[in-house]
């Protein structure tokens, strides 16, 4: 039984020009239409979830939503969920996409952390990623977030922007770091195929930071939260101690979990499967009882290996020996040279990736795939 939910909300004000996730522009009456098919997805899922330990809610921006919605869809969670006493429940939003009443209303209904996707504390950088908040907005809107009395808040923020450089990088962090959120992700700019950023990049029209400029500003992130007191316990996140995201290490733990939502993931009874991304036909499929669900897998023992690496690995802790099928003594020995070369490291009971082989994490994981024949 599922102790994890998520839930997806894909309504944005207007989609950033380096995202590929599932997001469409707001609009109230479809909103409406999609919160009516989304209950009745929660509804039709409840029987497999036990306690409920943590609700994520991403999107897209869920805080786009109106309080009207917002109430429909905590109370639609709570009226058919148990959930713990200490459920960590999530929401993300958006600079500007918050008010006081808003902050209000998710407090009323449990919400107890928010995600805030700041990214950069620079107008230019803002504009560069095409972000349709500025700085002023985010520094209102933690503010704002500070005096509602939400003490357990993140804040993302992003590095490796065109036009962006180690000084503006570490000016970010710092004032991320004044408004003391319990948890700060920091996460490089990666160009997807098929979004307008992508497209500027290939016609010349911007340009990447190098791989060297890149990783000064990874490392240099690292030792500024960490002088603050923020310990890195993934690639990309840190937090206070017990602040860590539960929602998140569950995923990397390959925990259990159901997704509800247009494009919403689920791993249940070694099964994963999404819904479909058309939203349409998701509203459609809902409206007639039936689940949208696509693509279901059954995962081999291969697979669950595989996961089981490349998940395990983004963990600062790593992957604990004696909870691993392939890390024997033998299996250490295969892993010799990237040992030896300072990419992996055996720290306790545990082999994981070091500091130098963290920001090459997907290589390294390529390579070990190759040595255990996955």
């Amino acid at each position: 039984m599922a102790e994890f939910l998520y839930i997806h909300i894909p309504f944005c004000l207007r989609k950033c020009l380096y995202c590929d996730f599932l997001s469409v522009p707001y609009d109230a009456s479809s909103a409406g239409h999609y919160l009516d098919a989304l209950c009745r997805e929660l509804e039709l899922k409840k029987d497999n979830a036990g306690t409920l330990r943590s609700i994520y809610i991403g999107g897209g921006t869920p805080t786009i939503l109106s309080e009207k919605h917002l109430r429909k869809l905590l109370e639609c969670v709570r009226n058919n969920y148990v959930l713990s006493s200490d459920a960590e429940i999530t929401v993300e939003a958006n600079p500007g996409s918050l008010d006081r009443t808003k902050i209000d209303t998710m407090l009323s209904l449990g919400v107890n952390r928010l995600s805030v996707g700041v990214q950069s504390f620079y107008d230019d950088e803002l504009k560069t990623l095409g972000r349709i908040h500025s700085a002023d907005d985010a520094q209102r809107s933690l503010t704002l977030i500070q005096k509602s009395g939400i003490e357990n808040f993140s804040i993302d923020l992003m590095y490796g922007i065109p036009g962006q450089d180690l000084a503006s990088w570490l000016e970010s962090i710092a004032k991320a770091a004044e408004f003391s959120p319990m948890h700060i992700s920091t996460y490089e700019l990666t160009p997807e195929q098929n979004t307008p950023f992508f497209h500027l990049l290939n016609s010349n029209r911007i340009e990447m930071p190098d791989d060297d400029q890149i990783l000064t500003m990874y490392a240099c992130g690292i030792d500024y939260l960490e002088s603050r007191g923020y310990a890195q316990y993934e690639i990309s996140n840190f937090a206070f101690r017990d602040y860590e995201c539960r929602h998140n290490l569950n995923y990397w733990d390959r925990g259990e979990y159901l997704g509800a939502g247009a494009g919403a993931h689920s791993f249940l009874n070694n099964m994963r499967s999404k819904n479909t991304g058309d939203i349409g036909k998701y509203i459609e499929e809902l409206a007639s009882g039936n689940i949208p669900i696509r693509e279901p897998l059954r995962l081999t023992p291969e697979d669950s290996l595989r996961e089981h690496l490349f998940l395990g690995l983004r963990k600062k802790q790593g992957v604990r020996l004696n909870k691993s099928a392939i890390f024997s003594e033998n299996g250490i020995a295969l892993c010799r040279e990237l040992i030896d070369e300072g990419f992996l490291e055996i720290y306790r009971d545990s082999i994981r990736l070091t500091r130098k082989g963290f920001p090459v994490s997907n290589a390294v994981i390529v390579k070990l795939f190759g040595i255990f024949g996955l």
